[in-house]
């Protein structure tokens, strides 16, 4: 069997996982929550960020099992996606199982990118809460083969201006605390593994970045639900750096991208949202002093 076939069919565990008030309140806190919002910190009227979707049920990282042929020391996270089918609950008991959907082999030396998905169910009722996809460019296993083909390319920006930009900032102890919730990667906290994986320090989780926006762009837009949110990582963020998000309107969600350090870190952001924001004076002034708090 060759290498992509055995990627292709590898049988992955199913993943169970429970969770409560705690797990979603350590989620908000792993992607920069504070004080300000109350309703993502405090289990009195708690609700959960839709992207922490990406955490539930999380295989971890499977990349680096020795049963999985590729080299983790230089896959790095190339674009998430997740679809919700209803508000994420606050607490649950939750079951998926991960899967290799696809691999685009860029040649030796140029890496493969190997797209990983998993139905988030409730493990009582069987009910789908969520579809979560994973692309990884794992940039020492070209050469891996199968059939080849370009991945769909991105849907591009506007031209336009952004309609509002956004500053989120991240903490310094960000990655420690993400970590918590199953990623424990050690390119996020271990100096000398970044080092050998080509960067001067540990960099902060692609998801933990991806969370940021997220939360951000829920507190901007209080009278909405977020439904679906992709986008690709396209340079490292540090703990500690600040996010610029530029956020443009279109027709039932928001596209986006973000600067860090003068470079785009995340780019091609589209979020859909469920239903439009309540059409209320309350929501509508709540909203703008959100931005007008993020923008100066």
């Amino acid at each position: 069997m060759s290498r992509y076939d055995r990627l292709m069919s590898h049988d992955f565990a199913p993943v169970e996982h429970r969770y409560d008030h705690r797990d979603t309140i350590l989620y908000a806190l792993g992607v920069g929550a504070g004080p300000d919002a109350l309703d993502l910190v405090y289990e009195r009227d708690l609700r959960a960020i839709a992207s922490m979707a990406t955490v539930t049920a999380y295989p971890g990282n499977w990349y680096a099992r020795p049963e999985i042929d590729l080299d983790d020391r230089f896959t790095v996270h190339g674009s998430e996606r997740f679809e919700l089918f209803g508000d994420l609950p606050v607490a649950g008991h939750v079951i998926a199982t991960p899967r290799i959907v696809a691999i685009h082999d860029k040649g030796e030396g140029r890496g493969a990118l190997v797209i990983s998905q998993r139905e988030v169910r409730d493990a009582a009722t069987g009910r789908h809460l969520a579809t979560v996809t994973q692309r990884a460019l794992c940039r020492g296993d070209g050469g891996v083969g199968g059939p080849g083909g370009r991945p769909p390319a991105p849907g591009p920006l506007p031209s336009r201006a952004a309609d509002i930009v956004l500053h989120v900032p991240t903490a310094a102890n960000a990655a420690l605390i993400y970590r918590l919730l199953g990623d424990d990667n050690p390119l996020h906290v271990d100096p000398a593994f970044a080092r050998d994986a080509g960067f001067d320090r540990p960099i902060l989780h692609g998801l933990s970045s991806y969370g940021h926006l997220c939360r951000a762009i829920m507190e901007q837009r209080p009278g909405v639900s977020i439904q679906a949110m992709d986008c690709r990582f396209t340079a490292p963020v540090f703990p500690g750096d600040m996010i610029v998000l530029e956020v443009w309107d279109q027709p039932g969600g928001v596209a986006f991208r973000a600067h860090s350090r003068g470079r785009v870190v995340i780019d091609n952001g589209e979020i859909r949202f469920a239903a439009e924001p309540k059409d209320t004076p309350e929501v509508a002034r709540d909203a703008a002093g959100r931005a007008e708090q993020s923008t100066t």
